[in-house]
């Protein structure tokens, strides 16, 4: 399956190790850019990486000219509706980087764009990868751990300002706001993947002395689930030096930490379990590419295994859209001090 990568940032470079790893038989065909010079120079590092030629485009046009099988996204949210409507009339599944845009509404008319026209498209919420969650996910389906009563999400990373300082970071225009739909986004996935969805909240989002920016670097919210839970969110870009997220949930039958990967269980009958893998950091601090290609290459796996099988892909983008609005929700508590109900 020939691979189409759309966009040269951050993530760029753990695309490419991801589908240097890949066991699903996927090559990087090309990489679309708007500088084409910048994108040459891009291909011929991917070329020493992969040990084979990779395309580069200067239009859309061009790029979908040679078919590809799969189109990785990872542009800012600001310019995905022109390459989703071009990659969806063209037929072209497509594996998205979050956020899926900027504002709720937006992100939901990316998803209809290729409901409407029956493409897949999946979002690039890797964590729900790692082996930790996968096991804690299996043991809450089994109901092992009972019922999930309360839940404790905590971000406590770092960015100093010379991240900020790049051009339309933090900003409402490129990327929809800071800390929450930038860096929480991710575990607030994973908590929702793992509790079920939240019906209302109140929040708190401001920005702080420590950063120059438009969006929040700290933000706070109180939930509520479907199933009755609470919990509670507590997400900054202001903790140096920064550490790995954490999700505590308090069930019927134990109290469960999770921690970058590292899950420990605490049963009520005196047993305790813990796997403890060598993934390395997490993104948390002042380095935010400081994470393992692992997660992304086994998100990539997915996403062919799911075109080949007829399936979802395992974040698929009506799971991402209620990320989306949780996160809409706490803008709006923030500003109105009060409850919000989550839009569904």
């Amino acid at each position: 399956m020939k691979v189409l990568l759309i966009g040269m940032g951050m993530v760029a470079q753990t695309h490419v190790l991801a589908l240097r790893d890949n066991t699903a038989g996927l090559t990087l065909a090309g990489v679309l850019g708007r500088d084409i010079d910048r994108t040459q120079a891009f291909c011929a590092q991917a070329e020493d990486t992969l040990g084979y030629a990779v395309s580069a485009y200067g239009s859309t046009e061009a790029a979908l000219q040679d078919a590809p099988d799969i189109a990785i996204l990872i542009t800012p949210p600001n310019v995905r509706a022109d390459y989703a409507n071009a990659l969806s009339t063209s037929g072209v599944p497509t594996l998205m980087e979050k956020p899926v845009e900027r504002t709720l509404g937006a992100a939901k008319e990316i998803a209809a764009i290729y409901a409407r026209a029956e493409v897949p498209l999946g979002v690039c919420f890797q964590l729900r990868t790692r082996a930790a969650v996968q096991t804690l996910k299996s043991q809450i389906i089994s109901g092992d751990l009972g019922e999930i009563i309360h839940v404790d999400m905590r971000v406590p990373w770092w960015r100093d300002q010379t991240y900020y300082d790049a051009p339309g970071r933090g900003t409402y225009a490129r990327d929809g706001g800071g800390v929450m739909i930038n860096q929480a986004i991710h575990t607030l996935d994973l908590g929702l993947w793992l509790a079920g969805p939240v019906t209302h909240l109140q929040a708190h989002m401001q920005t702080s002395p420590l950063h120059r920016m438009e969006g929040e670097d700290i933000a706070t919210a109180l939930l509520t689930f479907a199933s009755g839970a609470s919990g509670v969110l507590s997400a900054a870009t202001t903790a140096f030096p920064g550490t790995a997220e954490t999700i505590t949930l308090t069930t019927t039958k134990a109290q469960v930490t999770l921690q970058g990967d590292h899950l420990r269980i605490h049963w009520h009958d005196g047993r305790e379990d813990a796997t403890t893998p060598d993934t390395g950091a997490t993104g948390g601090g002042a380095d935010p590419m400081a994470f393992t290609h692992g997660w992304h290459q086994a998100l990539i796996e997915d996403f062919a295994d799911a075109l080949r099988s007829d399936r979802a892909p395992i974040a698929p983008p009506s799971e991402a859209l209620h990320v989306h609005a949780v996160i809409d929700a706490m803008e709006q508590a923030s500003r109105s001090h009060a409850r919000v109900e989550v839009a569904r």
